[in-house]
């Protein structure tokens, strides 16, 4: 297992402390710092695939106002 050494405001580090007395930090650390590389990640594919629709909407056909009325009706019942 690794060591990970880092500065945090005073005031997180006592917040921290008193939330997670009498709890294996180290393993608390870890999930949180899992949790942030999760979210990291997903938020990247999410921008990517942003990023991949707004270039496919470069090439889409496009349709008239009219056009698109007309068959928004006839797929209605």
């Amino acid at each position: 297992m690794s060591t990970v050494n880092f500065s945090v405001p005073e005031d997180i580090k006592v917040l921290f402390n008193a939330t997670f007395a009498g709890q294996n930090k180290s393993a608390i650390v870890a999930d949180l710092m899992r949790e942030a590389v999760e979210r990291a990640n997903s938020k990247r594919r999410s921008h990517e695939a942003y990023a991949r629709i707004l270039e496919s909407r470069k090439t889409a056909p496009t349709i008239t106002q009219a056009q698109f009325r007309a068959a928004r009706e006839e797929g209605r019942p």
